[in-house]
This record gives structure tokens, sequence and C-alpha cells, in this order.
């Protein structure tokens, strides 16, 4: 996989309560591409990050329908990947890569 494609694979960090409590068990959530499979996800944060990857888990969030000025529209989906790092190993995700 070529260096251009993992950078558009990791789109951002997810900073939340949620994210920022497992954390504390080796865990990593990041926003990912819609069309981005678990092993290229793998490959993308082991060579961006430099950490050696233990699980990918994957999750489509669906769009939400809201209502503007009385137009609905709808929210995009989101992917998310939530990635487990091996023992002693960490992502600084307040900096950048």
């Amino acid at each position: 996989m070529n260096q251009e494609r993992m950078y558009d694979i990791i789109l951002a960090p997810v900073v939340t309560e949620k994210s920022t409590r497992i954390s504390e068990l080796n865990q990593v959530t990041f926003k990912v591409r819609g069309d981005a499979a678990k092993p290229e996800i793998k490959q993308a944060v082991e060579a961006l990050f430099n950490v050696k990857v233990t699980a990918v888990n994957t999750m489509v969030t669906k769009g939400k329908t809201k209502r503007f000025k009385g137009k609905a529209y709808q929210r995009s989906d989101v992917k998310k990947a939530i990635v487990t790092l091996e023992a002693g190993q960490t992502i600084d995700v307040t900096t950048g890569i």
C-alpha cells in the first residue's frame, strides 16, 4: 500500500469520553474511510504511528435525519475503527502525524 492511501484511510482520531476511557485498555479510535477494510486499517496504523496492532474492530454509524428551517436533510454515515495495540504501545492522538 502506498503512503498516500495510508493517509487517506485514517481521517481523524475520535476524541470522546468513551474513546478516552478505552485508551486505558490500549485501544485508540479513528474515523476511517467508508471503503477501508480491516487489514488496510491495521497496515496504515502500524506504518503511520510505528506501533504493533493486535486487533481492529469497525462500526458504521448511520447518519441521522435532521431538520434546518423546516427542511429535512441527512447527515453522512461515519465509519469508525477501534484499534487495539500491543501491550506497552501507545498513540498520542493530540499530536499530528
